[in-house]
C-alpha cells in the first residue's frame, strides 16, 4: 500500500483538476461518496447521523455524505463550526443543495455543547468532516471543544480523510485529535494515518477512489506501507528437488560472556527463518555453552583468550570461515570491549558477502562511522533501535524520534547501507533513497532478545538469495506479523523473543498458503 505525506496529495489534487481537467467538485462528490458507501456498509441503510462541518473542502466532503445518506433515508443533521459566509468554493456549491432546516450552524465556544450534545450522544454514527489534511497548529476554541465532546460521546465515529487533529505528514497531534472507529482516506494513505501516535486514532482505515487517474498516483512520491499483500508476492516456494545447499550457509558471529542468549537466538533464528546451514562462531571459553543452547547451528570456538570476549586475535579464524559463506551477521550479545570494536571494524573492512550488523556490532561502528566507507561488501544491514541510532550520528534520541524516516534516509543514502530503524512502525530504508513503513508487530515486543530474532531473520534471507532490500522488507514484517501471531492467540504481555522464534515457520506457511490461494482466484477468474 502505497502512503504519502499531506503535500503530495495536495500535489495530486492541484494536478488532477489543473492537468486532467477534472472538475473539484466531481472530486468532492466521489469523496463524499465514497464516505457514504462506507457508513451504509458499515452502519446499515437506515439510522441518525450527525456530521460535523469545518469551512474548507472537508466540511465540503461532509455536506455530499449529508445529501447522500439522507437520501438514503437517514437521519441526518449537520453542525458547521464557522458562520455561513466563511463557506465557499466546491464546499458552498454542495452547502446550497441541502435544506436549510439540516443545517446547523455554531462558531462559538459552549454552543455545540449546549445546543446539540443531545444529538451527538443519541446518533448512530458521528461523522468528523472538521479538519483536514491541511491542518498544521494545534486546535483550539471551539474545533478543541468538539473533539473532546465527540470523544466523550462513546458513538462510532468516521473520520472524513483524517481524524481531525492528526497532523497528515507526522502524525502527531496537534493539541487534541478525535479517535474515530473508521477514516475513510482518498486516493492514497497518509503517513498519518500509520505512523503512532496518528494511527491509535484512525481506527479501520478505507481508502477509496475518487477518479485521480493512476499515472498521477504512480509518480507522486510516497511510501511503502508493508501488510501481508505487499510481503506475499516476494516469498518464493520452495523447489520440489532442493537441498540444504539450495538455502544458502549463514555464518553468526556473536556472543560474549553475560550474552550467550543473544548469539543462540539469532543463529537459531537464523535456522527457523529457512537457511540451509548455519555457523556460529563464538569465543572458545563460552563455546561449551553454546553447543548446548544449539542444536541444529554449527558451532565453532574462537580465539578469546580465555576472556570471554572476541578480538582480532580471532580475525583469522573467522576469515576462514568466510569462506563459502552466503551471508554473515555480526554484533548480537558480542560486547563492547575495545579489542572487540576493533574486530568488528575489520570485519566490516573485510566481507565481502552481504553483511547484517546488529547491537554491539553497531556500537562499535559508533567509535568510527568511517569504516563503513571503505566496507567491501555491497550488500550491508543495519539494524538499529533508536538509542543505537542515535550513537551512530552523534545525537539524541529525541532528536531521532523526531524525524525517524528522514533520518533513516539521509543515512542510508549517504553510507550507502540498508538501514531499518526499529520502533513502533519500523523503517526500511535503502541507499538509492526508496523507503518502507513496517506494519505489523506490537508492544508484547519490548522485551530483550528481539532484535537478535531479526538479525537472525534477515541474514537468512539474504543468505537464501533475496536481496538486502526484500530481506530487510520481509524480515521486519515477518517478525512483527510473527509477534501478532502470538498476541492473538496469548495476548501481549509475557511475549518473549523465543516464542516469536518459534512462530516463524507458522508464519511463512500462512503466507504461502495465501499466496496460493490468490493464485487460485486468478486462474479462477480468467
Amino acid at each position: 500500500m502505497k502512503v504519502v505525506t499531506a503535500h503530495a496529495m495536495q500535489d495530486m489534487d492541484r494536478r488532477a483538476i489543473e492537468e486532467a481537467g477534472i472538475p473539484g467538485t466531481v472530486l468532492m462528490e466521489n469523496a463524499g461518496r465514497g464516505c457514504a458507501d462506507e457508513i451504509v456498509a458499515e452502519f446499515g441503510l437506515r439510522g441518525r447521523a450527525v456530521i460535523l462541518s469545518g469551512k474548507g473542502n472537508n466540511g465540503g466532503d461532509g455536506y455530499v455524505i449529508a445529501r447522500l445518506l439522507s437520501q438514503k433515508g437517514w437521519q441526518v443533521r449537520v453542525v458547521v463550526l464557522c458562520t455561513r459566509d466563511r463557506i465557499t468554493g466546491d464546499a458552498a456549491t454542495n452547502l446550497a443543495l441541502l435544506p436549510e432546516s439540516m443545517v446547523a450552524y455554531c462558531h462559538e465556544e459552549g454552543l455545540l455543547a449546549s445546543l446539540y450534545m443531545e444529538e451527538l450522544f443519541r446518533a448512530d454514527v458521528i461523522v468528523d468532516a472538521l479538519l483536514g489534511t491541511g491542518l498544521r497548529s494545534d486546535v483550539s476554541s471551539f474545533y478543541r471543544e468538539a473533539i473532546e465532546l465527540v470523544n466523550a460521546s462513546g458513538r462510532p465515529v468516521v473520520s472524513v480523510d483524517i481524524p481531525t487533529g492528526i497532523h497528515a505528514t507526522t502524525g502527531r497531534i496537534l493539541g487534541a485529535a478525535v479517535r474515530a472507529y473508521i477514516t475513510v482516506t482518498f486516493a492514497c494513505a497518509k503517513l498519518g494515518h500509520v505512523l503512532f501516535p496518528g494511527a491509535e486514532h484512525t481506527g479501520r482505515l478505507a481508502v477509496v477512489d475518487i477518479g485521480i487517474p493512476a499515472e498521477l498516483m504512480q509518480e507522486a512520491p510516497g511510501y511503502e506501507f508493508l501488510n501481508d499483500e505487499s510481503i506475499r508476492p516476494l516469498l518464493r516456494r520452495r523447489d520440489r528437488l532442493a537441498h540444504k545447499g539450495t538455502f544458502g550457509h549463514c555464518l553468526i558471529v556473536a556472543g560474549s560472556t553475560g550474552k550467550t542468549g543473544a548469539a543462540a537466538l539469532c543463529a537459531n533464528s537464523t535456522v527457523r527463518a529457512g537457511a540451509g546451514l548455519v555457523t556460529l562462531g563464538v569465543a572458545e571459553s563460552l563455546h561449551r555453552i553454546l553447543e548446548v543452547k544449539t542444536t541444529e547451528v554449527m558451532t565453532v570456538p574462537l580465539p578469546d583468550a580465555g576472556n570471554g570476549y572476541l578480538t582480532n586475535s580471532a580475525f583469522p579464524t573467522i576469515e576462514r570461515l568466510l569462506e563459502g559463506r552466503d551471508a554473515v551477521a555480526v554484533g548480537p550479545g558480542i560486547d563492547r570491549h575495545p579489542g572487540t570494536v576493533a574486530l568488528v571494524q575489520q570485519l566490516v573492512a573485510s566481507v565481502a558477502c552481504p553483511l547484517v550488523i546488529d547491537a554491539d556490532g553497531l556500537n562499535a561502528l559508533a567509535e568510527d562511522i568511517s569504516v563503513l566507507r571503505g566496507a567491501k561488501s555491497r550488500s550491508i544491514v543495519l539494524t538499529p533501535h533508536p538509542g543505537e541510532m542515535a550513537r551512530l550520528l552523534g545525537t539524541s534520541v529525541p532528536d531521532v524520534e523526531a524525524i525517524r524516516i528522514s533520518v533513516a534516509e539521509e543515512f542510508a543514502r549517504e553510507y550507502g547501507v540498508y538501514l531499518v530503524l526499529k520502533g513502533a512502525r519500523t523503517i526500511i530504508a535503502s541507499p538509492d533513497g526508496i523507503s518502507a513503513i513496517n506494519g505489523s508487530g506490537n508492544p508484547g515486543m519490548a522485551t530483550g532478545g528481539m532484535g537478535d530474532v531479526l538479525t537472525g531473520i534477515i541474514v537468512s534471507l539474504m543468505g537464501q538469495g533475496y536481496s538486502a532490500w526484500d530481506a530487510s522488507r520481509m524480515g521486519v514484517f515477518i517478525h512483527g506479523y510473527a509477534a501478532d501471531m502470538i498476541a492473538e492467540e496469548k495476548g501481549e504481555i509475557g511475549m518473549t523473543a523465543t516464542d516469536v522464534m518459534e512462530k516463524l515457520p507458522y508464519v511463512f506457511n500462512k503466507l504461502l498458503k495465501n499466496t496460493l490461494l490468490s493464485a487460485f482466484r486468478t486462474i479462477g477468474d480468467l
